[in-house]
């Protein structure tokens, strides 16, 4: 029998899922390795950082996702380096071989090499950094009440840096937790002096959208109430106060850094052959150089007549560059091989209860059939039907209630291993 082969997925974000969905079952030896041990659905990490959903309810183990899989195996490790001349990858505790490598490790937080930022504010980009948000903002409070600090001095500001989607949606959600939620919780603390500050380097919010888009979003920020702070840039942060290059401070204690995004790259191909961190890859996904690596979702740098500075860094494009692939990948001809054209389906972000904005190919609609919309279509891209029942449940439930119970401070504790 002729030996089937062997196919390593690096990383199971959005593009590495459908890549490896597609080959489910096939005649196809399929390995996906990530670091962690999830599948993550990072457009409702801001609902996880203001407790209004649990962790649990957007986040997939690939052992449970693959466990109906007979082609496909998952590892639990973190790569390292790649050695192409041998076809191997090398890992903390242990190497792997492939026929084909696919790289699918998505992005990180990019702060533009300020590491004092990078220590001090908060990503999100991954669970874990989701949840460390949600212990912070909730610590703050059960600090000041505790120390029964003044209320006015600023140092319980939350300041969001960056003004597209993630920076919208937590700004608006944070805004209505002010609003709804915290005086219940602190019932004799004064919450008109919270201030949430959206701090953006354009003069409007969700640059990338339409003009429509933007100007609803920045009138939704302002019913709101959110300090929406344009044309500033953040210079400077040390833990207690933000500095802007206008020469403003803004006291604060809780910073969340989403201002943009940079590839996680491995080492090992040629760096001729990265563009801004992303790999340089032809119109079927292979990673200029080499003829059996290749690279999907927002680590790749794909250019086209329609995107010639490279596709956005979206969850579509990632999606669709999987199933692309992997659809290639079972043709048995490479001259039956397909070229990736992205289709622009849209893009949308909500702000808020019954604020929304939907920017269509052919339509573009905000408010309230917005939020219904960006809703549904959200709901019917979480996997599995008890996640989906359990978000609706929780979105019911704010909705009817304006609360949330899931307010829940979850710190890890060190053990103590030393001997008696």
């Amino acid at each position: 029998m002729e030996a089937r082969e062997k196919i390593v997925i690096v990383g199971g974000g959005f593009a590495g899922l459908q890549l490896a969905r597609t080959l489910n079952n096939k005649r196809k030896k399929v390995m996906v390795i990530d670091k962690v041990n999830h599948h993550m659905f990072q457009p409702l990490f801001y609902q996880v950082a203001c407790g209004r959903i649990e962790p649990s309810n957007i986040s997939f183990p690939f052992r449970k996702i693959f466990q109906r899989s007979h082609n496909i195996q998952y590892r639990l490790a973190d790569v390292q380096q790649i050695i192409p001349e041998q076809n191997k990858i090398i890992t903390a505790d242990s190497e792997f071989t492939y026929d084909k490598l696919v790289l699918a490790t998505g992005c990180k937080t990019n702060y533009f090499g300020n590491k004092k930022m990078e220590k001090l504010t908060f990503g999100m980009k991954t669970t874990q950094e989701a949840i460390s948000i949600r212990n912070h903002v909730l610590l703050t409070f059960e600090k000041l009440i505790s120390e029964r600090r003044r209320t006015d001095d600023g140092n319980w500001n939350i300041v969001i840096v960056g003004s597209g989607p993630t920076g919208v949606e937590l700004a608006g959600a944070f805004a209505e937790m002010k609003k709804d939620i915290l005086p219940r919780d602190y019932p004799h603390m004064n919450f008109n002096d919270l201030k949430i500050i959206l701090i953006s380097s354009t003069e409007t919010p969700l640059q990338t959208m339409s003009e429509e888009a933007q100007q609803k979003a920045d009138e939704y920020l302002k019913e709101l109430g959110v300090i929406f702070m344009r044309d500033e840039m953040v210079t400077d942060y040390n833990g207690d106060f933000v500095s802007t290059e206008s020469g403003k401070t803004i006291p604060a204690n809780n910073v969340i850094w989403a201002a943009g995004v940079t590839g996680n790259i491995i080492a090992g191909i040629n760096p001729e052959n990265i563009i801004r961190n992303r790999f340089v890859t032809d119109r079927y996904n292979r990673v200029k150089g080499y003829d059996n690596i290749f690279a999907i979702g927002d680590i790749a740098h794909m250019e086209t007549p329609k995107y010639p500075a490279a596709h956005p860094q979206v969850a579509n494009v990632a999606i669709n560059q999987g199933k692309n692939l992997g659809r290639n990948i079972l043709k048995k001809n490479l001259k039956e091989w397909e070229e990736f054209e992205y289709i622009d389906r849209g893009s949308m972000a909500t702000i808020g209860k019954h604020r929304a904005v939907v920017d269509l190919p052919n339509l573009k609609f905000q408010g309230l059939l917005a939020w219904y919309f960006w809703m549904f279509l959200h709901l019917m891209l979480i996997l599995s039907v008890r996640n989906k029942v359990a978000i609706f449940l929780n979105w019911m439930w704010s909705y009817l209630n304006k609360d949330s119970s899931l307010r829940l401070i979850i710190i890890p504790t060190k053990k103590n291993n030393t001997e008696q």
